[in-house]
This record gives structure tokens, C-alpha cells and sequence, in this order.
């Protein structure tokens, strides 16, 4: 079998993912600081990361449908390169010493719209760059690749944002989506796109309708919308928080940088697992996010937290591949942006009040307790998808022969 880097469009999809995945890893370290230099408390961090959530939430879907109308490969391109301003923008600002707290909300409201823009059509578009027999190794690929990029930039973000401030790190993630856009320009290759002229909405309810028509595709999108409600709080704002506090704000970087190891690790077992149930393996392996939360919570020691993080993105990223494969094998070729849109947005929709309500949450019930809880709520949640029929049969495609 060939592999899929030996398609030229591939190489550069790969490309841009990865070098604007290295910036953006930095931008959530650095503004969970940015807020906390000015002041601000874990609701305020809370509501700055959840406007950020809420304006990518809101626009996905519209990506969803130019994703199926438009090169997409012109959106990504676009999307960086706005991306790119808006980031140079935020990081003059802090490194002048002028930025607020509202206006990071401001520009976490226009980053977010920025990158749902081309989101959907991202992930659509690797199914178009490689043949498919090249298309498992493709997803695994890509997602290895950038994951990398994020552990490398999580692991610098602690360390920039100790040594020179938060708006230095953002600094780096402008000039990174500047690259991005460049790679995307160079890539030829798009789907066969449905003919434009039907109202959004209409075009929204067939990707619905395609979306309800695979019952394990919205019953673990249903899922997801429980596990990010609770997750996104823990990591957005109770992490930054509980470890920087204990350990230093280097060491919430690390921290991250584990997560983002354990997706390479999951990655490279990924190239060789080949499960011929897509699913049941993934939604096992699922439940083991719960370790990172459960650490956060309990543990004494910073190894054992960085052993959680590590140990959730293993879990998280063999999941995600044979997810992401499941959806590229079994949805129509035209409606795919608009599917990937659902997926996002029944995932995240929930994001946002999970990180504003975390803060007053946890001041209630106490850090350590919530943080149980939404461990407990982790595990659980993955495990119980496996009562459904269509999770535990769902089989890979066979490898076509050529």
C-alpha cells in the first residue's frame, strides 16, 4: 500500500494542519494567563475562554454548508490568513501592556468564528487528497502530525509565557498562520461540490437528515455534548488554576505537553491498530480520559498529573481516529463539511456553559469534588455508549485490491 504522503496535496494539508497547530497550541496556555496577569478571577477566565466556544459554536454550521459549496482549500486559506491578523493584533496589544480582559473576549469571539469558518471543511478535505486505499492511513497521519505539533507547542508555551509574557507566545501563533496560509494556497485538489443555490437552512437540514440516518453518529455526538460539558471547564479554567497555583505556571505547559504526548503515542498505535469493529475498541479506550481530571484532582505529586494528561490523550486520540474513519467510510461525499459541522457543533454546543458555569461550580461544591465528578462523569458516559447495537457492529471498510 502507498503511502498518502506521496500525494503532493496531502504533504501540504499535512503542512499547514501542523505548523499553525504548533502556534495554536501556545494561545490557550497563554491566554488562560493573559486573564489571570490582569486580575482576573476563574469565572472571568471562565467567561473569556467560553466566548471563544460560543462564537465557534454558532458559526460552524454556516462553515458546514461553505464547506460543501466552496474549494475548501480557499477557506482555509482565507481562515489563516484572517486568523494570522487577528493574532498580530492580540499580541501587540498585550506586549504594549494595553489589553483588558474584555478585549481578549472580543478577539476570542473573532478567532472563534475565524476558525469555524474552515473547520468543517478541514476535515472534510483529506478524504479528497488521498485514494482510498491510502484513506485509513491518511486520518491517522494527519492526526499524528498534529497532535505533534501541540505537544511541541504546549511544551514551549510555558515556557515563553514565563520567560517573555502571554503576548510573545500569541506573537508566535500569528506568524504560524501566516505559514498555514501559504501551504493551503498550494494545495489543487478538492471534492466535487453540490450545486449552489439552495437556502442554508435547507442545506443544514440535509446534513441533519444524514447525520440522523447513522445512529451510532448521534448517539456519540450526544456523548461527546456530555464529555465536553464537563471536560472543557476542567481543563479550560480549573487547570491553569489548580496546577499553575501548586506547581507554577510552567508546569500547567508540561502539563499540556503530556496531553498532547499521549495523542502522538495514541497516534503511533494507531498506524498499527486495526480494529475490525470501528467503534467498540474506541468508546473503551474512551473512558480512560477520566485519568487526567481524576490526577488533577487527588494527585500530590506533578508526575502523577503529567501521567493523567499523558494517559487521556491516548485514550482521546485512538478514539478519535477510528471516529474520524468511521465518518470519512460511511457519510455521503457532498454532505461531509456539513456532517463534520454537526459533529463539531453537537459536540461543543455545550462547551461555553460548561467553562462560564465552571468557576461557580466549583466554588460551591469545592475544586477537588467537581473535579471527581466530572471524571467520574468521563468514564461513564464513554463506557455506556457500548449498550448501543450500532456502536459495538459498526465494521471498518474492507481495503479495496488493486
Amino acid at each position: 500500500m502507498s503511502s498518502p504522503l506521496t500525494s503532493r496535496d496531502f504533504r501540504w494539508l499535512v503542512s499547514g494542519i501542523t505548523v499553525s497547530g504548533l502556534g495554536s497550541a501556545m494561545t490557550p496556555v497563554a491566554l488562560a494567563f493573559a486573564v489571570l496577569h490582569l486580575g482576573g478571577t476563574a469565572t472571568q477566565l471562565g467567561l473569556v475562554v467560553a466566548a471563544f466556544a460560543l462564537a465557534d459554536v454558532v458559526t460552524i454550521l454556516y462553515g458546514g454548508v461553505l464547506g460543501d459549496r466552496l474549494p475548501r482549500q480557499l477557506l482555509m486559506q482565507g481562515s489563516a490568513a484572517a486568523t494570522c491578523v487577528s493574532q498580530a493584533i492580540c499580541a501587540v496589544v498585550l506586549v504594549s501592556g494595553h489589553g483588558t480582559i474584555l478585549f481578549l473576549g472580543l478577539i476570542g469571539v473573532v478567532n472563534g468564528c475565524l476558525g469555524a469558518i474552515a473547520q468543517p471543511a478541514s476535515n472534510a478535505l483529506t478524504r479528497f487528497t488521498v485514494t482510498e486505499q491510502q484513506l485509513p492511513r491518511a486520518v491517522v497521519l494527519r492526526s499524528l502530525a498534529h497532535q505533534t505539533s501541540y505537544a511541541v507547542g504546549f511544551a514551549a508555551s510555558g515556557v515563553i509565557v514565563a520567560a517573555a509574557g502571554p503576548g510573545w507566545a500569541i506573537a508566535v501563533d500569528a506568524l504560524t498562520y501566516a505559514l498555514a496560509a501559504c501551504c493551503f494556497a498550494l494545495i489543487r485538489t478538492d471534492a466535487p461540490r453540490a450545486a449552489g443555490g439552495e437556502r442554508i437552512l435547507t442545506e443544514l437540514a440535509d446534513g441533519a437528515r444524514e447525520v440522523l440516518r447513522h445512529t451510532w453518529l448521534w448517539l456519540l455526538i450526544g456523548q461527546a455534548l456530555l464529555y465536553h460539558l464537563c471536560f472543557g471547564g476542567a481543563q479550560g479554567v480549573l487547570g491553569p488554576i489548580v496546577v499553575g497555583d501548586t506547581w507554577g505556571e510552567q508546569a500547567w505547559g508540561w502539563a499540556m505537553a503530556a496531553l498532547m504526548a499521549g495523542f502522538v503515542v495514541g497516534g503511533l498505535v494507531a498506524l498499527r491498530w486495526r480494529p475490525a469493529h470501528l467503534l467498540r475498541g474506541g468508546v473503551v479506550v474512551l473512558s480512560l480520559t477520566a485519568a487526567f481530571p481524576l490526577a488533577m484532582a487527588l494527585a500530590d505529586d506533578l508526575w502523577l498529573v503529567l501521567a493523567g494528561a499523558a494517559v487521556h490523550g491516548i485514550g482521546l486520540q485512538l478514539f478519535s481516529v477510528s471516529w474520524d474513519l468511521a465518518i470519512q467510510e460511511n457519510v455521503a461525499e457532498d454532505k461531509l463539511s456539513r456532517v463534520y459541522a454537526f459533529d463539531l457543533v453537537g459536540s461543543f454546543v455545550c462547551r461555553p456553559l460548561g467553562l462560564a458555569l465552571t468557576g461557580p461550580v466549583a466554588g460551591v461544591v469545592g475544586t477537588q469534588r467537581w473535579l471527581v465528578v466530572v471524571a467520574v462523569v468521563m468514564g461513564v458516559s464513554s463506557l455506556a455508549a457500548l449498550a448501543a447495537p450500532s456502536v459495538r457492529q459498526l465494521r471498518r471498510r474492507p481495503a479495496p485490491s488493486y
